[in-house]
């Protein structure tokens, strides 16, 4: 009789399966492969060959704390002649006396996860088990059974593989790309990853089930949407708006997710402090891209927040055209997303494709706080009873204002505002470029077309049905030259007078500094004009002068300031608003590259920033990251305060581990000049 089979050992083959899947960056020290495509392993025995005949070879491949065949979790599956689709497989590729080679695969439906796969092998009535060895399954945007897949390679490689990309800030007339730092492959964030899906709260609840549904990235994308947050959970990160930051990092500091996520993970799950809605978005997408799902962050600009779904913001302002009360219904700047690519067969046909999925703590859903995932074309189609949370979704980019202005006798009264459009400028990162892709039109038909009239039908948006009412007399807000930090600069209130009559008006332009999420701080500036008079068929321009000296000690680090402007025509009754909301552009940080960037070669990158101010920066600290090219954030402090129109200059030394282009990214403090955003793309060749 043929003596037992023994299993030497196993070898996973990293490098190769790396190469095959997509994973190099993960499969350094253990093996990462990706579901609906095969992998590769080696078995050596000792003493005798396999034998087809004579050896049986069963393999099992389990999740999950109680795996289970009913649940998905647990698989069991023969050596065979042939790969099955839709199935967990085995087979022979080649044997070469007492080594065998073999392919697995697992089906492109499988739960994703920390798998352990170990083999049986009998002969006749004997037989004895070995442990092969953990590996890693993820989500697989290369493979067409899969409900990830993307066709478009450069498409995949943007949204799975890239590290680093561009987050939208700003305003609507104004947008500023800020460099982020996502590096889902960095050392030790893949293991984050499956830490943050082991604890939360259906896991708690159901381990069970929950592993089961790691299958639907419909499903993960939802447990991410909830646990990118800790407001029922042990969540990443603690979300604060009010610019009270000192027992933590201001939101605006961070340059990438890396650094949030170990954090989270040092400190036992405690949650981070603080976030704020790019945050959110950019530690989700780091975490969607890392298991596998296609994701990108989005940035809508006059974003609106409606708690009552009525798809109205109100605001109720004084004679002066200051918003009175608290108000937890607003227009933020800008409001962050992520997008994720995957199929809804929960839903009805053509609800495939992108999906916003939001983790910034606004409202619940289902008694918690995420949000999504939405078709985005869902909220195209005005389609709101869709799966998951279409209703706040559509209001952020459809939502109407409303201007309530209260007169002398408490009477409130409609003021025109034509200046404020909710959900423009809708921006993510272009594929393979560091521009800006407009994606709005994805979101909304054109504007006044019977689509976008259908859309609004469906949606019951009687306010957007009705014609806006149009008026003699016109203003805007505009700006002069570039807004620079530290500037004195003018902005102008613009007014026409389309009519054949005189109007008598009074004027009130205020400038105010403003947080993106649209929390108004002290005023900057004020121009108030009681007897304006605006001839017939005339265009008027009157300048509001705002100084630095007013605005530098107020201004948050979104470096906005909102010029809003009130023409009031007492004897026809008419209130006219304008707003604007300006952007100070900070220095810039100029980065040069010392050296020929080679793989495991040192390299030094010089940052340098000239201070724009008229009085000295101190406390001066650039803070370095970048996938590839760091190991972990850097931070250079410089002891002495940089006078005015000095430059403040570091140097920092590198050691790129991998071949490639890689950026850099850089942030810049002082006590009067923060979080000023700076990158540069390193391409690093073979030693």
């Amino acid at each position: 009789m043929a003596e037992d089979l023994v299993l030497e050992r196993c070898d996973l083959e990293l490098e190769a399966n790396g190469r095959d899947h997509h994973t190099t960056d993960l499969c350094q020290e253990r093996l990462v492969v990706r579901r609906g495509q095969p992998f590769r392993l080696t078995l050596h025995f000792e003493g005798r060959s396999y034998e087809a005949g004579v050896d049986r070879l069963t393999f099992s491949a389990v999740t999950g704390p109680a795996p289970s065949q009913e649940a998905g979790t647990k698989a069991r599956f023969p050596l065979s002649d042939a790969m099955e689709e839709g199935a967990w497989t085995a087979s022979v590729v080649d044997q070469q006396d007492s080594v065998l080679s073999l392919q697995l695969s697992a089906p492109a439906d499988a739960p994703i996860g920390l798998y352990r796969l170990s083999l049986e092998a009998s002969t006749g009535y004997q037989g004895s088990s070995f442990v092969l060895g953990h590996f890693t399954l993820l989500f697989n945007t290369w493979c067409p059974a899969d409900a990830v897949y993307l066709d478009s390679e450069e498409e995949r490689r943007e949204y799975v593989l890239t590290q680093q990309g561009f987050i939208y800030q700003g305003s609507a007339k104004f947008i500023k790309s800020i460099p982020w730092n996502f590096g889902q492959f960095e050392d030790g964030i893949l293991d984050i990853c499956l830490m943050l899906l082991d604890i939360n709260p259906k896991f708690l609840k159901d381990s069970n089930r929950d592993c089961s549904r790691r299958s639907s990235p419909v499903y993960v994308g939802r447990v991410v949407s909830g646990m990118v947050n800790c407001n029922d959970d042990q969540g990443v990160l603690y979300g604060r708006w009010d610019n009270n930051y000192g027992d933590g990092v201001n939101p605006m500091f961070w340059i990438g997710s890396v650094d949030i996520l170990r954090r989270w993970r040092n400190y036992g799950c405690q949650n981070v402090k603080y976030g704020q809605c790019w945050v959110f978005a950019a530690v989700a997408c780091t975490v969607l891209r890392c298991l596998g799902i296609p994701t990108r962050v989005v940035t809508n600009y006059n974003s609106a927040h409606d708690q009552n779904s009525n798809l109205l913001i109100e605001y109720f302002r004084n004679e002066f055209g200051e918003i009175e009360g608290n108000k937890s219904e607003m227009i933020w700047n800008f409001h962050c997303w992520v997008e994720s690519w995957m199929t809804r067969p929960d839903l009805q046909p053509g609800y495939e494709g992108w999906q916003v999925i939001d983790p910034t703590p606004q409202e619940k859903s289902e008694g918690t706080y995420c949000c999504g995932p939405v078709p985005v074309r869902a909220i195209k189609e005005g389609d709101l009873s869709t799966k998951y949370d279409a209703p706040f979704v559509f209001a952020e980019v459809n939502a109407d204002v409303v201007d309530w202005i209260r007169q002398d006798d408490g009477s409130m009264h409609k003021s025109v505002n034509h200046s404020l459009v909710v959900g423009l400028k809708i921006s993510t990162k272009s594929v393979g470029r560091d521009e800006r892709e407009d994606i709005t039109h994805n979101y909304k038909y054109p504007e006044g077309s019977p689509e976008e009239r259908e859309a609004f039908r469906k949606a019951n948006h009687l306010n957007k049905m009705a014609d806006k009412e149009e008026t003699g007399v016109a203003m805007r807000i505009r700006v002069g030259q570039s807004m620079n930090m530290g500037s004195d600069f003018d902005v102008f209130a613009h007014i026409t007078n389309n009519t054949a009559e005189n109007h008598a008006c009074r004027l009130l332009l205020c400038a105010r500094t403003v947080s993106y999420n649209g929390i108004l701080g002290p005023e900057c500036g004020t121009n108030d004009l009681l007897d304006l008079s605006l001839e017939p068929f005339s265009e008027e321009s009157i300048p509001l002068r705002i100084l630095y000296e007013k605005y530098g000690g107020c201004l948050t680090e979104s470096n906005l300031i909102k010029v809003r402007g009130l023409l009031v025509e007492p004897a026809a009754n008419i209130y006219l608003l304008a707003e604007r909301d300006i952007y100070l552009e900070n220095p810039e940080i100029k980065i040069r590259i010392l050296g020929e960037p080679k793989q495991n070669r040192k390299l030094v990158a010089e940052l340098s920033l000239r201070n724009p101010l008229t009085m000295a920066l101190e406390g001066c600290t650039f803070t370095v990251e970048g996938a590839g090219l760091t190991e972990e954030q850097r931070t250079m402090e410089i002891p002495d305060p940089v006078e005015a129109g000095e430059e403040a200059k570091v140097r920092v030394d590198l050691l790129p581990l991998h071949v490639g282009r890689h950026k850099l990214v850089v942030n810049f403090e002082s006590d009067k000049l923060k979080a000023v955003k700076g990158y540069r793309n390193v391409i690093i060749g073979p030693p």
